[in-house]
């Protein structure tokens, strides 16, 4: 964040009165403080790398793509919410700058050609429920199933984000499908490269796991009798929420 991004930060605070129009509000500021932002002049807002001033508060996915001098016609938008997966943006869906949670924009490029030669040299080894395929589809990140030689199915997803304070900002995520899902729970979560903190400070319950796909590092991060598996409700999203949720909890004061 640039020096003139903290006194804008810095304004709203002193100034903002619940009900007040704001001149000016940086949107991701609130979502990092599990805020919704309040009705502005002009919205901050972060689309990939970049900054933007924009004047409305619904704008359509166009719109957004627009301001970052891109289209539709060659990039997917996708809506970043703090704790939360990426949600997809359709060009004439109209976007709400005030609704809780929203902190950033990520845009994905579209390549058919390239696209769809991708999609066929990923591998399938088991097929997965609509519901799950369409989720995985919709984070515009290559996915993948594989059956290990030991018989363990894995989802495996490249590109995945990951919070600031360790050493890498994305990794390969694999999750391990048991027999029996989505009455079972998925357990735990498996990455590659493997993680660690920047500050230096040690990550408990780590181990290391060797399969085809290649070598990953376990996390033996388990739910409690507080937070069983929901049949019925939980599946792939929602556990992958649970493991952003656990990467953010490692930094909590302990």
């Amino acid at each position: 964040m640039s020096a003139n991004d903290e006194t804008e930060v810095k304004i709203v605070e002193e100034v903002f009165v619940d009900g007040d129009l704001m001149e000016l509000v940086v949107i991701e500021e609130f979502a990092k403080r599990g805020e919704r932002s309040p009705r502005a002049k002009t919205y901050v807002i972060r689309i990939d790398k970049a900054t933007y001033h924009i004047h409305k508060q619904n704008p359509t996915g166009e719109e957004l793509l627009h301001l970052a001098g891109k289209t539709s016609a060659g990039y997917k938008l996708y809506q970043v919410f703090r704790g939360r997966q990426p949600e997809p943006i359709a060009p004439n869906q109209h976007v709400d700058l005030c609704a809780h949670g929203i902190e950033r924009f990520t845009t994905v490029p579209k390549d058919p050609k390239e696209g769809a030669s991708a999609v066929e040299a990923l591998r399938r080894d088991f097929k997965l429920a609509a519901d799950d395929a369409g989720f995985l589809d919709s984070l515009g990140l290559p996915w993948e199933t594989a059956k290990d030689a030991n018989g363990t199915l894995l989802v495996i997803i490249d590109g995945w984000s990951i919070p600031p304070g360790y050493n890498v900002p994305s990794a390969k995520l694999a999750l391990v499908i048991p027999q029996g899902y989505p009455d079972t729970q998925i357990d735990m979560a498996y990455f590659s490269p493997a993680l660690s903190r920047r500050d230096g400070r040690a990550i408990k319950n780590l181990s290391s796991v060797q399969w085809q796909a290649g070598s990953f590092q376990q996390w033996s991060r388990h739910r409690t009798p507080a937070n069983p598996w929901r049949p019925g409700i939980d599946d792939i999203s929602s556990h992958l929420a649970l493991v952003d949720e656990f990467l953010r909890r490692e930094f909590e004061v302990r």
